[in-house]
This record gives C-alpha cells, sequence and structure tokens, in this order.
C-alpha cells in the first residue's frame, strides 16, 4: 500500500509527535511505500526501455539452432522448485541472513542473551516497521513454556508479551489451574510484529526459526505449549492446523538428549474472537494441570 505524506494533512511545522504518530498510524494501515512529488507513467518508461534494447540476434542463413544458453556442466532442463504452501512470498528467504541467524542464535548461553542477539540482528526486515521486539519472557525455573505465534498491535505498543485484553484472558487461563504469569516462559516465533497486522511471509518465519529453536533449547521447563498453528507446527513439524492439533499431546528432542511433552491449544486471541471455542480451552488446560501432576511439578 502506498502512501502520499504531501497530502497526509500534516503541515510542515508539524511537531516531532505528530510527524510520529501519522507515521505509525500509516504502519498500523499497512502502508509501506511512500509516492514521489511527480508521477510516472510506467508503461512509458517500459517502452522507452524496450525500445532502447539491442535487437534481438538473428541466427546466419544455414546455421544449426542453437539452444538456450547455459552455465558449464549444467543441463538444459531447469530444475523445478519445490512446492510450497500457496502464499505470494513463498521464497527461500537469503542465504546470508539465514546463517547469519544460526551463528547468532547458537551463540547465545542465555534467554537474555538470545534476546540480546535479536536486538542486534538485521536479517529480518520487519524489524524496520515494528515499534518494540517482543520476544521472550519469564523466569528460568517455570515449570510451562508457551510459545506463541506473532506480537499483537497491543504487545507491539506496550512492548511485552501478552498484553492487552488477551493478556487479561491469558491470566485468568493461567489462575485456573493455579499458575500465574510470574511462573511461566513466554517466547513467541515471531518477534516483530509485520505492518498492518499482516500475516509473517515464509522468509520471514524460516529467518527468525532459528532464534525460536534456540529458545525451546535454552528453556528449562519441563512442558511446552503451543498456541495456534504457526507455533505448533513450527515447534512440532505436524502439518495440522489448530483445529485437528489442539489436545494433543506431541514429543519433542530438545538437543538430541531431551525429551519433552508438547500440546497444542488455542492462543488467547482465537478465544476472545471465537467464545465457542473456550470449552476447548477449559479442557486443554485441565489436561495440562494433570500433565504438571504426573511430572510433580503441581
Amino acid at each position: 500500500m502506498a502512501a502520499d505524506l504531501n497530502n497526509s494533512g500534516m503541515s510542515a511545522g508539524a511537531s516531532e509527535a505528530e510527524l510520529v504518530g501519522i507515521l505509525r498510524w500509516y504502519a498500523d494501515m499497512g502502508v509501506d511505500l511512500a509516492v514521489g512529488d511527480l508521477p510516472r507513467d510506467h508503461f512509458a518508461e517500459a517502452k522507452e526501455k524496450a525500445a532502447q534494447a539491442p535487437p534481438p540476434e538473428v541466427p546466419e542463413a544455414g546455421a544449426a539452432p542453437r539452444g538456450p544458453r547455459v552455465a558449464p556442466g549444467l543441463g538444459r532442463e531447469p530444475t523445478p522448485l519445490p512446492i510450497r504452501a500457496a502464499t505470494p512470498d513463498a521464497a527461500v528467504p537469503p542465504d546470508e541472513a539465514l546463517i547469519a541467524a544460526r551463528a547468532a542464535a547458537s551463540a547465545a548461553s542465555s534467554m537474555e542473551a538470545l534476546t540480546e542477539a535479536l536486538s542486534h540482528f538485521e536479517g529480518c526486515h520487519l524489524k524496520r516497521t515494528a515499534s518494540h521486539l517482543v520476544f521472550a519472557e519469564g523466569p528460568s525455573d517455570a515449570s510451562v513454556l508457551f510459545v506463541g505465534g506473532v506480537p499483537s498491535a497491543e504487545d507491539d505498543r506496550e512492548g511485552r508479551v501478552l498484553a492487552g485484553s488477551s493478556g487479561l484472558l491469558f491470566d485468568r487461563m493461567l489462575k485456573s489451574i493455579g499458575l500465574a504469569r510470574a511462573q511461566v516462559q513466554f517466547v513467541n516465533c515471531v518477534p516483530w510484529r509485520p505492518a498492518g497486522g499482516k500475516a509473517p511471509t515464509l522468509p520471514e518465519i524460516a529467518t527468525c526459526l532459528p532464534f525460536l529453536q534456540r529458545a525451546v533449547e535454552l528453556s528449562r521447563a519441563p512442558i511446552i505449549i503451543t498456541l495456534g498453528s504457526l507455533p505448533t507446527q513450527q515447534v512440532t513439524g505436524t502439518r495440522d492446523p489448530i483445529t485437528r492439533a489442539r489436545g494433543r499431546w506431541f514429543e519433542i528432542d530438545v538437543n538430541g538428549s531431551q525429551k519433552r511433552p508438547v500440546m497444542a491449544m488455542f492462543d488467547p486471541d482465537y478465544l476472545r474472537k471465537s467464545p465457542t471455542t473456550k470449552k476447548h480451552a477449559w479442557a486443554d488446560l485441565r489436561a495440562l494441570k494433570k500433565k504438571l501432576i504426573e511430572l510433580g511439578l503441581a
């Protein structure tokens, strides 16, 4: 989406606070492109570029037709790319960003160091439009690690996990089984909110994945709860949507030596918008309470 900043209603003498306010409003609305002062005829530019292009080579009479140019050692048939989820941004993230993400994540020896590494990481462009990094919270001795998806608008504004109405619902959910926010850990799959609340693209998710994986490794919580489809798929590897995965216990290997139980649940924001699903959340909370008792944690 594009915006003309000259026609935004802001005068030349606008204060810094007013300018920041209009820019934040544009970001929330999904604006990610500013237009120039003068209009551009992209069709005319394309025609002019085509007219300036050199004419195609014409083979000499009697010459054998030439096939497509290929690099030495490569076949003439292009290798088909693997089919991925139907999304306009289903491209593989840049190798450099993935290499940098893996290096930064693996070097962190604590959740605090991992969060610090993310704050300096420049390989994900979501950082440029988000107001805050919203990644990890909670004590190192927590009995449960909750894995969320993407920060909400309230999370982004306040710079903390599960803020606003969804956070209040989450607190009540914990209280119903004898837990409090201060007793659990929380980490997000994607630590920056996409502009306009758009869904993160596959490259963006993939670039953030090393940090999520390292967070799971660093957490000592014996139980993991995933909130929503994205966290469940990222942590367990299942392709099932949350409507099919919720309430099921999975088991994952951590560091190649530990096995931890993982259960999928609806995330609080979905529960708040779909009240009829709260009965499933209560059943899942009772299952979590049962697991805590089985492990001697409650």
